[in-house]
């Protein structure tokens, strides 16, 4: 299946319901009027349609891989990020203090569900590194904002949430990570952190973690979590990496989809401690950590749409049905491979996806369909 870019209803949506226009007249945003949007939206259109998505099958076939405690990217992914740093699209809508664009989360919205419908084990990369330069930006010292953000911004560099552990679920009042104070400022980090996506890849050269701990006396339960810096390595004073850092990747899930991203077990302070950095104020981290979770939230939120969209783009007239997409094997000939979407059960279920969400659209005002035309989803953000 090949990914084609929703470009006409993205922008209708970001001119008539986000009113860009009136976006464009908020100070610092005078540049993002729709001729903008437009432009940005083509622009990575040709790089999710062209290098993005045709790595999603590859990705599925060949996922990471990790060997003692190296994780290697999918055939081609570390090449596709190379693209994505170089393009900017890290930084798209981040302050250009740090070397942003400084561009509405409008617009980036509309790119992040492109990479979303496009390969979504790779978008979720940039998704946790998204979260990762809000928190810092909202509640990180200026050190660590000279440190780190523009690195994380020009894509050099990516970031991850770390809140798991194996006893510690969604309950983080029991989170057992511990963080011990140093004569420099710093903190050794101590424990283990389970389901941490892209927590190690050879992708960039550089993770900053930020990790949920608790420090020496600290209260019990939620109002004694602090929040961490803990980088894979230490950054010297001129901004270069140092030595690695006491984290290690003991292990990644063997999962059934989405295989490309690496969902890490991470683990700190094997071998004396891994160096961290106080995001904030001691006890606060659950409040900091909140930033960055909601900033995912709001990125897991558009993957919806982007799955809409690459589930129904298979039924649009005219589409190719692609090896990816052949999934069903022919009861009467069992040698020869079918699409999915001509079984009728299939058929129907993405005919009444592509109808609920073009409803929704035309509820607003959206466009009308032609003579003839099947149903396609929309990429509206309502369902």
């Amino acid at each position: 299946m090949s990914y084609v870019a929703p470009i006409k209803d993205m922008l209708f949506n970001i001119q008539h319901l986000a009113n860009i226009d009136q976006i464009a007249q908020i100070e610092g945003f005078e540049d993002a009027g729709l001729e903008t949007a437009q432009a940005v939206l083509e622009e990575a259109a040709k790089f999710n349609e062209g290098v993005l998505s045709p790595l999603n099958w590859e990705g599925d076939k060949n996922p990471s891989s990790w060997k003692d405690g190296v994780v290697t990217a999918t055939a081609g992914f570390k090449e596709a990020y190379l693209q994505f740093a170089q393009g900017g699209w890290q930084g798209l809508q981040h302050p250009q203090a740090f070397g942003g664009q400084g561009l509405p989360k409008t617009i980036g919205a509309s790119c992040g569900e492109m990479q979303n419908s496009a390969n979504m084990s790779f978008a979720l990369c940039p998704l946790l590194t998204d979260g990762a330069i809000e928190a810092l930006l909202t509640a990180g010292s200026d050190e660590l904002k000279a440190t780190y953000l523009e690195k994380l911004i020009s894509g050099e560099w990516t970031g991850t949430m770390n809140l798991t552990e194996p006893q510690a679920g969604s309950d983080l009042a029991a989170v057992r990570t511990r963080a011990e104070p140093q004569p420099d400022g710093s903190y050794k980090v101590f424990g283990t952190k389970i389901y941490i996506t892209w927590g190690e890849h050879d992708m960039a050269d550089n993770i900053v973690h930020l990790v949920l701990a608790r420090v020496q006396g600290a209260p019990e339960g939620v109002k004694g979590i602090s929040l961490f810096v803990v980088p894979k390595f230490m950054v010297k004073p001129d901004g270069s990496l140092g030595a690695r850092n006491d984290v290690h990747c003991v292990s990644i899930e063997h999962k059934m989809g989405i295989k490309a991203s690496p969902t890490a077990v991470l683990q700190y302070g094997d071998h004396g401690g891994a160096v961290g950095f106080l995001v904030g104020q001691e006890n606060r981290g659950l409040e900091y950590m909140f930033i960055m979770m909601n900033a995912a939230r709001f990125g897991v939120g558009v993957s919806p749409r982007a799955c809409t969209r690459s589930s129904t783009s298979s039924f649009r007239p005219g589409a190719s049905h692609s090896a990816a997409l052949r999934g069903v094997i022919c009861r009467v000939r069992p040698w020869v491979w079918l699409p999915v979407v001509v079984w009728g059960m299939v058929f129907a279920m993405l005919a009444s996806l592509a109808v609920v969400v073009l409803f929704r659209r035309e509820r607003l005002g959206g466009g009308g369909l032609g003579a003839g035309q099947i149903p396609v989803g929309s990429s509206n953000g309502l369902l």
